[in-house]
């Protein structure tokens, strides 16, 4: 389960063995949401048990992250 980063007490990462599109689960503070590339930016497809407030700031590093997130995928899985 390669990590990506951590932040807000939240953890971005993706698993080892995944499926297109590319895409980042977070997980922290007893919830858990799903983000996938659209090709320009990140969607929102799944949340659980997170908070409004949280959500933002969880938006908001994957937004500011994308390249990050989309790299660190393409590397893993091109191996």
């Amino acid at each position: 389960m390669p990590e990506i980063f951590r932040f807000f007490g939240f953890s971005f990462f993706f698993y080892s063995k995944e499926h297109e599109p590319v895409h980042v689960h977070v997980e922290g503070k007893d919830g858990m949401a799903k983000y996938e590339w659209n090709g320009s930016s990140f969607i929102l497809v799944e949340s659980h048990n997170i908070k409004a407030g949280d959500m933002k700031k969880i938006k908001t590093v994957i937004d500011d992250n994308a390249d990050i997130i989309v790299k660190r995928w393409e590397e893993h899985f091109e191996k």
